[in-house]
């Protein structure tokens, strides 16, 4: 495995940690901002998706100008 390789799968394995540690966090954060605006629970659930996706757009966006495509 080159470097260009390591540091890739070093950064997605970073950011699956990353979500799958929110969406352990996810049932009680949904429950706690609920009690005050359901909303809001659902504008917070459609972010952290949203994060989800666009870190990884964003990761591909930048390593297909680093690569000059």
């Amino acid at each position: 495995m080159d470097r260009a390789n390591r540091n890739s799968a070093v950064a997605a394995a970073l950011i699956l940690i990353f979500f799958g540690g929110g969406w352990f966090v996810m049932p009680p954060l949904m429950r706690a901002v609920g009690n005050y605006s359901a909303v809001m629970a659902f504008a917070i659930a459609v972010l952290f998706v949203a994060a989800f996706f666009i870190v990884f757009w964003l990761r591909g966006r930048s390593q297909r100008q680093r690569n000059g495509r």
